[in-house]
């Protein structure tokens, strides 16, 4: 199976969309997805599911897009040239989580599959995608048991899989202009598309079930810890960080919003509510202070 099965990914995805969704109102306990099915002008379209004022998750988008079109966008010819000129299909799930506790992280993944055809010429296609986690109060448990989880799922696909993912997820989720990462790091691959079609394929599907297996763990054990103004304004103001990443550096909204998506889909993942405040610093010693000393800075968890 080495010619890629558009059709199939496309079941993957859309059943994968499914499942988080159900899992993630399960977990949640307070509230539904609301679903928006749209339409691109250029081909293409998708539906949006977002999850709003639940009892633990104050806002989770889980979006599925599939968009076609006769020409490849500047953000994705920028590191690959050569597909220039040739016509294009994308699809892919993709998510963020912002819960209301400052004390349980916000997550984002996505699983993306590209395939750029021209007559006369072998397709050219990839993978990407991952999986990380934002904390706003650090616990080791919960870092420890996230990429515990991620350098499991790469295992069976070889042992340099996992430390060679984890760093480009740090390198990439890397806020230049602040000198800082956005989380505790976790997956992230792009251009994935060898040794064939089933081993990538197969990849792809086990960090899109990985996900909650990684995060819900976590939310089930911080969910009920009580919180305050004082921890409610710190996960305000480091909301700002995500959306400064997102904006800035991301290449993914930068792709969304160059095909001509749906606006309000790519900017789903912004938090609901975020604050800035102008040169903060966090106490010395305080639990704020150790997110930016001891989780921030990347590590080996595992």
């Amino acid at each position: 199976m080495n010619a890629p099965d558009i059709a199939q990914v496309k079941q993957f995805l859309l059943s994968l969309q499914d499942r988080i969704c159900h899992q993630l109102a399960q977990a949640d306990g307070g509230a539904r997805f609301e679903e928006d099915s749209w339409t691109r002008e250029g081909g293409g379209g998708g539906r949006s599911r977002v999850l709003r004022k639940g009892a633990i998750f104050e806002q989770a988008g889980v979006n599925f897009s599939h968009v076609h079109g006769d020409m490849m966008p500047a953000s994705a010819t920028a590191h690959r040239p050569e597909l220039a000129g040739r016509s294009f299909e994308a699809m892919g799930v993709s998510l963020v989580i912002h819960p209301e506790n400052p004390y349980v992280p916000t997550s984002h993944a996505n699983v993306r599959f590209f395939i750029a055809e021209k007559p006369g010429t072998e397709p050219v296609w990839w993978f990407g995608g991952g999986f990380d986690m934002t904390p706003y109060y650090g616990f080791v448990e919960d870092a420890v048991h996230w990429h515990q989880t991620a350098f499991d799922l790469c295992q069976p696909f070889g042992e340099d899989v996992y430390p060679r993912y984890k760093k480009w997820c740090d390198d990439y989720f890397f806020i230049k202009h602040r000198n800082e990462q956005r989380g505790i790091g976790g997956l992230f691959f792009d251009d994935l598309n060898t040794p064939d079609f089933e081993y990538c394929f197969r990849f792809i599907q086990a960090v899109g079930q990985g996900f909650l297996q990684a995060y819900l763990p976590v939310v089930e054990r911080r969910k009920a810890l009580t919180w305050g103004e004082r921890e409610r304004d710190f996960q305000l103001y480091r909301r700002g960080r995500y959306v400064e990443f997102n904006l800035v550096w991301d290449r993914g909204t930068l792709f969304g919003l160059q095909t001509g998506g749906r606006t309000e889909s790519i900017l789903m993942s912004m938090p609901p509510l975020v604050r800035w405040e102008y040169d903060f610093q966090p106490q010395s010693g305080s639990p704020e202070a150790a997110l930016y000393t001891d989780f921030l800075p990347v590590k080996a968890w595992v």
